[in-house]
C-alpha cells in the first residue's frame, strides 16, 4: 500500500481512506436499527410490560454496557499503542458485535427469556461496536494531514448516516411490517416469511445488522494500511498500563485536554441517552409504531448525512470547537421543543386536533418531525468534530490511548444519563420528564467546552 506525505502530514491512497470510511457505513445499522429506530422501540412496545418500563430497562442495559466500555477502553488503547497494529483489535471486537446482534432474533414476544435475551444481546453488540470504534478512530492521523481531519471525520459520519438510511429503508421496506395490516412501509409482504404478529421483521434487524457489518467491514481489512506490530502482547500489557498511568497524569497537567475530556464526557452522556430513548419516546408520547418511527429515522439519517458533510467542511474552516458549540446549542433548543410535544399538545400549552389517522397527520407529529430533523443534522457534526478536536489536542504517537481516554470520557458516566432518564421516568411515570434530563447534560457540556482553548489559535 503506497502512502505519501503532503501538506506536512500523511496521506493514504483512496482505497485506504475508502476502506476506513466504510467502517462507519458498516457499523451504523447497529446504532440505527438496533439501538434507536427498530429493535429498541419494538422492545419497549412489544416485549416490556409498558413503554415506560421498556424505557427504564433499556436505560439500565445501556448504562451497564457504558460502564464496561468506560473502564476497559483506555486500558486496551494503551496496550494497542504498544502492540502497534489495530486491525487485530478491530477483528476481535467484531465477534461480540455479531454475536450480540444475532441474539436479538431469539427475543420473541411471549418467550419467558425474551426480555433478558434482548437486553443482553443489545449490551454485547454495543460493547463490540464501541470498542471496535476506538481502534478505528485511532487510525485517522495515519490517513490524511491534520488540515483535512475535519473533512475525513465528517465524511465518515456522513457515510455512516447514509448506511443507516439505506439499511433502514431495507428494514422498513421489506422486513418489518405493521401487525395490523401485515404490510411493510413500501406496501409489501415481508420477505423470507417474516411474521408481523411475532415482530419477526423487527427482530431480524439484529441478524441483518450483523451480516451488513461483516460484508462492509472487509475493505478496511483489505485496503487500509495498519501500523507495524511493535511488541508482543504480554510485554505490551505491562508497558501499556504504565503508559496509561503517565497519560492520565499528563492529561491532568494538560488543562485544555482535561477540560475537553470532561465536557465530552457530559455531552456524550446526553447523546447516548438521546439515541437510546429517541424512538422509545416517540412510541410512547405519540403512539408511533415501527413504520412511523422508522420513517422518522429515515428523515434523521438524511438530515444527519447533510449535517455531517457540512460540519466536516465547517470543521476545517472554523475549527472543531466552534462546530461542537453550535451543534450543542441546536440540540438544547430542539430537545426542549421535543419534550413539549405529545399527542394533543405542542410547546406544552397549544392544544391541537387529534390525529385523523393518516401518517403524520397531526400538528404535534409535524412539529416532532421538524425538530427531530434539526437534531439529526446537529448530532453528526457534534460527534465528528469531537474526534477531530481530540486529534488536534493529543500528542503524536499516543493517539490510540488518547482515543481510549476519549472513549472513557464518553462512557465513564454514560450510565448516568440513561440511568437518570430511567429513574426520573420510573418515579414520575412520565416519559417527557425523563427525557428532559438529557438537556441538562448538553447545557453543562457546552459551558465546560467554552473553557477549552482552541488548538488552532
Amino acid at each position: 500500500m503506497s502512502v505519501a506525505r503532503v501538506e506536512g502530514g500523511p496521506m493514504a491512497d483512496r482505497k485506504a481512506v475508502g476502506g476506513w470510511l466504510l467502517f462507519d457505513w458498516a457499523s451504523q445499522p447497529v446504532h440505527t436499527l438496533v439501538t434507536t429506530f427498530v429493535f429498541g422501540p419494538f422492545f419497549a412496545s412489544a416485549l416490556a410490560a409498558t413503554p415506560a418500563e421498556g424505557q427504564t430497562l433499556w436505560g439500565y442495559a445501556t448504562a451497564a454496557a457504558g460502564l464496561c466500555i468506560a473502564f476497559l477502553a483506555p486500558v486496551l488503547g494503551a496496550i494497542a499503542d504498544r502492540t502497534g497494529a489495530r486491525k487485530p483489535w478491530i477483528a476481535a471486537f467484531s465477534v461480540p458485535l455479531v454475536i450480540g446482534c444475532l441474539m436479538l432474533w431469539r427475543a420473541e414476544p411471549g418467550s419467558p427469556y425474551a426480555v433478558p435475551l434482548a437486553l443482553i444481546g443489545f449490551a454485547v453488540a454495543t460493547l463490540g461496536v464501541e470498542f471496535a470504534t476506538v481502534f478505528t478512530n485511532a487510525m485517522m492521523p495515519d490517513l490524511v494531514p491534520r488540515s483535512r481531519l475535519g473533512r475525513l471525520s465528517g465524511s465518515g459520519w456522513a457515510l455512516g448516516y447514509a448506511g443507516g438510511l439505506v439499511s433502514l429503508v431495507i428494514a422498513l421496506g421489506f422486513m418489518a411490517a405493521n401487525p395490523e395490516t401485515g404490510r411493510t412501509l413500501l406496501g409489501f409482504v415481508p420477505i423470507l416469511g417474516l411474521d408481523p404478529s411475532t415482530g419477526a421483521g423487527d427482530r431480524a434487524s439484529g441478524p441483518f445488522s450483523a451480516i451488513w457489518y461483516l460484508v462492509f467491514i472487509a475493505p478496511l481489512f483489505l485496503f487500509t494500511p495498519d501500523v507495524a506490530k511493535r511488541s508482543a502482547l504480554a510485554p505490551a500489557v505491562r508497558a501499556g498500563l504504565a503508559d496509561l498511568k503517565g497519560t492520565f497524569l499528563k492529561a491532568r497537567a494538560h488543562k485544555p485536554m482535561l477540560i475537553f475530556l470532561i465536557a465530552n464526557m457530559i455531552y456524550k452522556d446526553g447523546l447516548v441517552a438521546l439515541f437510546a430513548f429517541g424512538g422509545i419516546y416517540a412510541a410512547g408520547a405519540l403512539g408511533w409504531s415501527t413504520i412511523e418511527i422508522g420513517t422518522f429515522g429515515i428523515l434523521l439519517t438524511i438530515t444527519g448525512t447533510i449535517g455531517a458533510v457540512a460540519g466536516g467542511r465547517l470543521d476545517d474552516l472554523l475549527g472543531p470547537k466552534t462546530v461542537i458549540s453550535g451543534a450543542l446549542l441546536i440540540l438544547i433548543v430542539c430537545g426542549l421543543g421535543l419534550v413539549s410535544v405529545d399527542r394533543e399538545t405542542v410547546f406544552f400549552v397549544v392544544d391541537t386536533a387529534p390525529n385523523s389517522g393518516g401518517l403524520f397527520s397531526s400538528a404535534p407529529e409535524v412539529v416532532f418531525l421538524v425538530l427531530g430533523g434539526f437534531l439529526g443534522a446537529a448530532a453528526g457534526p457534534l460527534q465528528a468534530a469531537s474526534r477531530t478536536l481530540l486529534v488536534h489536542l493529543a500528542p503524536p504517537g499516543e493517539m490510540t490511548r488518547h482515543f481510549g481516554l476519549f472513549a472513557l470520557s464518553g462512557k465513564i458516566t454514560s450510565f448516568l444519563a440513561p440511568f437518570s432518564v430511567s429513574v426520573v421516568t420510573g418515579v414520575t411515570g412520565s416519559q417527557a420528564a425523563g427525557i428532559s434530563v438529557i438537556l441538562a447534560f448538553f447545557t453543562l457540556g457546552l459551558v465546560l467546552l467554552a473553557r477549552v482553548d482552541d488548538p488552532r489559535d
